[in-house]
């Protein structure tokens, strides 16, 4: 660990994990200017960083600016926001199966907004359903697995359980709808970019302006003392309940925007987290590079999912489910050799 000291202020960090957190970043932004350049009005990369900067030919800048940059930036602040709040349910659990859709979050997300389309709700109300699905998830999940505080295996046994009753709740909505609505439903829970605008993305964009600097700079430290057991961390002055209560509150309500942005996109979420930790071999939540990898990960799957099969586009929710599925019977193989399982 090093130390960065500007006046009175100072960050630790560790180079390996800022040169991976960079890395993906660039990643990220240059499978986002491929993205914004490929499609029926093809523009080269240099035309499309000068229309980003407010350069080149009005149609140019129209297609780049208007078309395309608002999927790409929700795609980009997806991939951060289920990354984040998947590192943030691992640490907490202590156990890499945790994610907010292995855990039921995303399925209560679902449920809300399955919720508003059986009652004829706008898409902006869907959106709104989604949030109130997965905070009141949580809630109930956090309510469940409470015996004078929450121990993490028996959140993630809790949440399988709610995970799989709410799957079959969301079944049973779908019966429910008209066929119109029902198609539009299921193409919502397949996880999907198609038509995403700014008004998906800003409400993403200011939750994260508000969340991650309070989750990275301020309960960061803590969490790291927290990951020492809880009895470390009370000797340490942390409240360890109040702490894990404020975090669990920030991954829910990242994970139920991210849905109501996207679709509860699979995967995701189990699968950064584990790939940042692995490339940085840090044992800590390495949550900024998690987010960056996240963010490479989800624009690239929706670039694959628009360009790689042909004429037809695929929803990015296929995509991460089929790379994440994978990951996960890896992960679980090598969870049993190791005897963890």
């Amino acid at each position: 660990m090093k130390t960065l000291r500007v006046a009175r202020f100072s960050v630790r960090y560790r180079p390996r994990g800022l040169a991976v957190g960079a890395g993906a970043l660039l990643a990220a932004l240059v499978v986002g200017v491929l993205a914004l350049g490929r499609g029926d009005f093809p523009i080269g990369p240099g035309d499309v960083v000068r229309a980003l900067l407010g350069g080149g030919d009005a149609a140019q800048s129209y297609v780049v600016n208007q078309l395309r940059l608002p999927r790409v930036a929700t795609a980009l602040l997806v991939g951060a926001a289920l990354a984040l709040a998947g590192a943030l349910f691992q640490t907490l659990v202590r156990n890499p199966l945790g994610s907010p859709d292995v855990l039921g979050f995303t399925q209560g997300a679902a449920t809300g907004a399955l919720l508003v389309v059986v009652a004829g709700g706008s898409s902006a109300a869907l959106a709104g359903g989604a949030v109130a699905g997965g905070l009141a998830t949580g809630a109930l999940i956090y309510a469940l697995a409470w015996r004078g505080g929450v121990q993490g295996a028996r959140l993630v046994l809790v949440g399988i359980g709610t995970a799989a009753i709410l799957t079959g709740v969301n079944g049973y909505l779908l019966t429910r709808t008209q066929l119109m609505d029902a198609a539009r439903a299921v193409l919502w829970l397949t996880g999907s970019l198609d038509g995403r605008g700014w008004d998906q993305a800003r409400p993403l964009a200011l939750a994260l302006a508000v969340l991650v600097p309070l989750v990275l700079l301020v309960c960061g430290p803590a969490l790291r003392a927290l990951e020492l057991g809880d009895d470390a961390a009370s000797g340490l002055g942390v409240r360890p309940e109040r702490l894990r209560i404020a975090l669990l509150g920030a991954a829910v309500l990242l994970a139920s925007l991210a849905a109501a942005a996207a679709g509860p996109v699979n995967f995701l979420a189990l699968t950064a987290p584990q790939l940042a930790r692995r490339i940085t071999r840090s044992p800590g939540p390495n949550l900024a590079a998690s987010m960056c990898t996240g963010a490479a990960l989800l624009v690239t799957a929706d670039f694959a999912a628009q360009h790689l099969f042909g004429d037809r586009q695929l929803p990015v929710g296929v995509v991460t489910g089929v790379l994440g599925g994978g990951y996960l019977v890896w992960l679980l193989a090598t969870q049993r050799r190791a005897g963890r399982l």
